[in-house]
Formats: C-alpha cells, sequence, structure tokens
C-alpha cells in the first residue's frame, strides 16, 4: 500500500509548474522586497556570510533565490524531486550559493546544532506528523538558533462551516474582479482528501503551535497574526482572506547570545 507520504509527494509533483508560476509573480511583484524584510528583521545581527540558513519545503525556491541574491548562504530542502528540480532551474546561478537536497521535513539528515536559522512556509499543515518536524527543526538549529514558521489554517473549511462559507466568499471576490483563482489550479479533491488526513487540518492555529513548540524546549516564542498584511499581494489578501497567514518563531534556548 502506497505510504501516505508518497502520495503527498505525487499530488505535490503535480503542482510544481502551477506552483513555480505563483512564485515567479512573487519575485516580480511587491513580495519579494516585503519577505525579504520580514526575515532579515529576525535574523541575528552577525553578517550576512555568517549564517547558516536552512528553508524546510522550499518548493520552487522562492526563499533561497531571495537569501542568496542577498548574499545569505541558504540549504534548501523538500520531499518532492519534481519541486527541487524546478527550484534549482528556477534559482539559475543562484545555485552557487544553494545546497538542495532532497528530505523529509519529518526526518532531516543533517547533524545536530547545524544552522543559525530554520524557515519554512505553508508546509506543516501538510505533514503527518507536525510535532516531530518541530522536534527535528530544534534539533538542527545551534544553541541561539531560530525558528520562523509561516503557515495558515488551511483546509480548516473541512471542519467548520462559518470557515466554508468563508472560503466561498473568497472565491466568488476573486471572480468577481477577474483575478487568478489560485484554487482552480489544483485538485481541490485530491487535496481536500490528503488535507482530511493531516492532524493540523482540524487544530486552530498558531495557538497548536505555540504549546508544541514550548514542549520541545523553544524559548522566546512568539506570534504574527497579521504578517500576511505585509507580504501579500492585492490577489494572494482576495485569494486566501477566510486563512490569513501567520508567523510563529522561537529561539533554541542555551548559553549561546546573538547580540
Amino acid at each position: 500500500m502506497e505510504r501516505l507520504l508518497e502520495k503527498i509527494e505525487k499530488y505535490w509533483s503535480t503542482r510544481t509548474e502551477g506552483y513555480s508560476e505563483v512564485n515567479h509573480k512573487e519575485l516580480e511583484g511587491m513580495q519579494k522586497e516585503a519577505w525579504l524584510e520580514v526575515l532579515e528583521a529576525e535574523f541575528p545581527a552577525v553578517p550576512r556570510e555568517e549564517i547558516k540558513i536552512l528553508d524546510i519545503g522550499t518548493g520552487p525556491g522562492f526563499f533561497p533565490i531571495i537569501l542568496a541574491e542577498a548574499g545569505y548562504p541558504v540549504t534548501a530542502v523538500d520531499y518532492t524531486r519534481e519541486m527541487l528540480e524546478k527550484a534549482m532551474e528556477n534559482a539559475g546561478s543562484l545555485c552557487e550559493k544553494i545546497d538542495f537536497y532532497r528530505m523529509d521535513a519529518q526526518n532531516l539528515g543533517f547533524e545536530d546544532n547545524t544552522f543559525d536559522v530554520v524557515i519554512s512556509r505553508n508546509l506543516t499543515w501538510n505533514l503527518e506528523k507536525p510535532e516531530q518536524a518541530y522536534r527535528e527543526w530544534h534539533r538542527v538549529l545551534k544553541p541561539g538558533g531560530k525558528l520562523l514558521n509561516f503557515d495558515a489554517n488551511w483546509y480548516g473549511y473541512l471542519y467548520d462551516e462559518e470557515k466554508r462559507d468563508a472560503y466561498e466568499q473568497d472565491r466568488k471576490n476573486v471572480e468577481q474582479l477577474s483575478l487568478d483563482d489560485h484554487y482552480l489550479c489544483t485538485d481541490i479533491d485530491a487535496m481536500e482528501q490528503i488535507a482530511l488526513q493531516m492532524p493540523l487540518s482540524a487544530q486552530t492555529r498558531p495557538g497548536w503551535d505555540m504549546e508544541i513548540l514550548k514542549k520541545t524546549g523553544f524559548a522566546e516564542i512568539h506570534t504574527d497574526i497579521s504578517v500576511w498584511e505585509r507580504v501579500w499581494s492585492k490577489e494572494e489578501k482576495l485569494n486566501y482572506g477566510s486563512t490569513p497567514m501567520f508567523m510563529i518563531n522561537g529561539r533554541k534556548g542555551d548559553s549561546k547570545v546573538y547580540a
């Protein structure tokens, strides 16, 4: 019987081109500078070339591209082969500054205490074992290192009628303004079937994440539930108005402290 992880990889391999197109629009729009500003505000105050960053679930490579361009050494991982291939294609000459690996976010192949910053976007909701993933991310961070996770309550409408109504209103708003509907470029039925098997689809976040990060050993845990207002374009805000993105960050406690 096919494992769920393989089903998820198969699904996302079909999304590679469409997702890459979304990333290209981000790179050409306001999101590129907006995202870099949000990320850098959380980075340690040391020279860029000294900060080791891990991007987990890189997809078509948006984060490593903007970070490598800005002068940061980046390692990027994804479980979907097609996504990694597309990420390398999109990065072009920047591949010299980025290390790409195929890895499961829940079972990383890196040594303990390797990275200064771990970042991820729109991934944890799609993990079969998100608590295990958070333990892994904590493990590979250096003492004093920081986790920055961006996600939303995706597919909560599968469990809540009010959220379903809000989701349907998003679709109407997008149609009325003749904008691209980001949900039409995917196999909705297939994605919903996967979402129903993901433990976080029915959770209320980021409250759930905060509790798990505390249990995992993170300190100085903070959330920003309005980060979407700074990094999303008008089109994204209309597409995802019912599922606003949040940022949750935490520091790996230990003796090393950045200035």
